[in-house]
């Protein structure tokens, strides 16, 4: 597994080796030690998630929990391309409210490992995009926050054509800047 780290601590894209011949490849989408050898923290991993975009240009994120469900996460695309982001919460460190963001594609083979202690979410750049990821912790409802997308303060990058707005749901369209945060960020991480 090929490891590229970021100018943030923490987030790393990760590339697993592929093996083909004539009949196509097999690889090892996830191993535990090869994952934590490339720099990846957790070491328990309890939920696999999938979800499907229809349209192109679906945003969706910034999601991320609170302690004690803090989860970190591995992202990988099955089918199509997406801009994935993730956001450092982490009040203590020197890049907070920073972020890094790459380009995921089924083709590239790539991935992006997000620690806790970040907020997480993703541009589809094509329609019907098929996305997988990790989680090292259960969803909970209580703990579970969002955190705008088009928060300036954060400047993300999102490739967005000029005059294309992305597809929302509700909650991602509701969710607070990063200042209204900043009480229950106190004590996380």
């Amino acid at each position: 597994m090929d490891a590229r780290a970021f100018n943030i601590a923490g987030p790393l894209e990760l590339t697993p080796v592929r093996h083909g011949d004539a009949r196509g490849y097999f690889t090892e989408t996830f191993n535990l030690a090869k994952a934590n050898a490339a720099g990846v923290a957790e070491t328990e991993w309890v939920q696999d998630n999938q979800s499907f975009s229809a349209p192109a240009f679906t945003l969706r994120g910034l999601h991320f929990q609170l302690p004690p469900f803090a989860q970190a996460k591995i992202v990988r695309v099955l089918k199509g391309r997406i801009f994935d982001v993730a956001v450092d919460l982490r009040r203590a460190s020197k890049t907070f409210g920073q972020w890094v963001g790459v380009e995921l594609s089924a083709e590239k083979f790539n991935q992006l490992y997000v620690p806790r202690g970040f907020a997480h979410g993703f541009l589809t750049l094509e329609p019907d995009v098929l996305v997988a990821y990790k989680v090292s912790h259960y969803y909970s409802g209580a703990h579970d926050r969002s955190l705008s997308w088009a928060d300036a303060s954060l400047g993300i990058a999102w490739p967005l054509p000029e005059g294309v707005s992305p597809v929302l749901s509700a909650k991602d369209a509701a969710a607070p800047k990063l200042e209204a945060l900043q009480d229950e960020l106190k004590e996380a991480w």
